[in-house]
């Protein structure tokens, strides 16, 4: 039998920054692989994006899931992508190191 997985469509989360935070606070979504797009509304200069597994120290960058970054920094009034990414049921905390936005933006995953 083969794995229904590897047949599933990657699904995109489009998430958009403005000056200080992100405008999704929480999101739920089913396991799978995703894409994240990340927007940068006039934020005035450029953001990016960490996932981490809720639990896991967000300051230490080996607990940082490395295909959820975007590609590239991005600038103002420009989206960038992740690298598809396979998320497996639990949560997730959502920041920009470069906004600054708030660590707590949660990504359940049910």
């Amino acid at each position: 039998k083969k794995d229904k997985m590897m047949d599933a469509p990657v699904k995109t989360i489009a998430l958009e920054q403005v000056a200080g935070e992100f405008v999704q606070k929480e999101i739920k979504v089913n396991p799978g692989t995703y894409v994240f797009t990340v927007t940068n509304n006039e934020v005035g200069h450029d953001v990016g994006f960490v996932l981490v597994k809720k639990g896991d120290d967000i300051s230490n960058p080996k607990n940082h899931i490395q295909t959820a970054y975007v590609t590239q920094a991005v600038a103002t009034g420009q989206t960038q992508s992740s690298q598809a990414t396979t998320l497996s049921a639990g949560s997730y905390y959502y920041f920009c190191p470069l906004n600054p936005t708030a660590t707590d933006n949660l990504l359940i995953v049910e």
